[in-house]
């Protein structure tokens, strides 16, 4: 599937608010990625994005990336190292397979709205938002490109 394709085939607005209703319940920041061109090793160029993207200045260091590469039919999520040490081996590969049978179904929405849940789970878990303090957004929650 092409980029574009799948850009027409999600609902961007509903992945968006996904992405805030996770965060709302942590401290963590969480961002959505879809790679242009076909990707061979999802995992590096999510390790690429995530640097490129920034995610690693934040505060706890507490940023995951999905990366998607609709074109290859790849995916990949990477967590920042404040975040990866409480993750059990496989946490993450577990999510990108559940992601990747919704897609096999085309439900390409539903999938990036479950991996984020997902992700905000163990975000809220390890980074709870502390009551009556305010919670800076340190990266946009907009889907990335490129």
């Amino acid at each position: 599937m092409k980029t574009s394709e799948f850009f027409e085939a999600i609902d961007n607005d509903r992945v968006v608010a996904a992405i805030g209703a996770a965060e709302g319940r942590s401290r963590g920041e969480i961002r959505v990625h879809v790679a242009r061109g076909r990707v061979d090793d999802a995992e590096a160029a999510a390790r690429k994005h995530f640097e490129r993207l920034g995610m690693t200045k934040t505060a706890e260091r507490n940023g995951v990336l999905i990366l998607v590469a609709p074109e290859s039919q790849t995916f990949a999520i990477v967590g920042d190292e404040g975040l990866h040490r409480f993750c059990p081996e496989g946490f993450w590969g577990t999510v990108v397979e559940e992601m990747r049978g919704a897609f096999r179904e085309s439900r390409f929405t539903d999938g990036l709205v479950e991996a984020v849940s997902r992700v905000g789970d163990v975000l809220s878990r390890h980074f709870p938002r502390t009551p009556g303090e305010p919670d800076e957004n340190e990266l946009p929650d907009a889907i990335s490109r490129g």
